[in-house]
């Protein structure tokens, strides 16, 4: 697979990454990019982190076949190499988005998907096996803060 699969690019608001063909379980990539869809980067990247570090656990919803519960949360695991992997991606796109002139700090995670990549075989093997690949695609968006948006709109939306 070639290129991006987000077809709603601004490119005036937006920037973007592509990690193709990573050493990665597809699985666990699938699980950490649904957990931190829709949050702001700097936030994502303090989770992964901790993910690392084996202070908190990733839940999953949907491949959690024999996986044990944590507690106030269901199955989950510490993905450790994945979250590292895509800790790396996290600061490509913060350079890229940096590059374009976005204020960093206002970064919100629009789009990330994690897709099967090719497989190759392991070399040497007697037994056939094949290498976990996966690719990893990030869009983040400069979003207003809503101080900002309440002083565009004279004050209206806050309580």
């Amino acid at each position: 697979m070639k290129g991006y699969t987000f077809r709603d690019y601004n490119p005036e608001r937006m920037a973007r990454s592509l990690g193709v063909g990573l050493p990665l379980s597809s699985k666990q990539s699938f699980e950490i990019c649904r957990f931190v869809k829709n949050k702001n980067l700097n936030d994502a990247k303090k989770i992964l982190q901790e993910v690392v570090s084996l202070k908190t656990a990733i839940p999953f919803i949907r491949y959690n076949t024999d996986l044990g519960h944590k507690k106030k949360m269901g199955p989950g695991s510490y993905p450790s190499k994945a979250s590292a992997q895509i800790i790396k991606l996290m600061e490509d796109v913060e350079a890229n988005a940096q590059f374009k002139g976005l204020n960093t700090s206002n970064l919100v995670i629009a789009h990330i998907s994690a897709h099967k990549a090719g497989k190759a075989w392991h070399y040497g093997r007697k037994s056939r096996r094949k290498m976990k690949r996966t690719t990893i695609e990030i869009v983040v968006e400069e979003k207003a803060k809503k101080e900002d948006a309440a002083k565009k709109t004279g004050g209206k939306g806050q309580k």
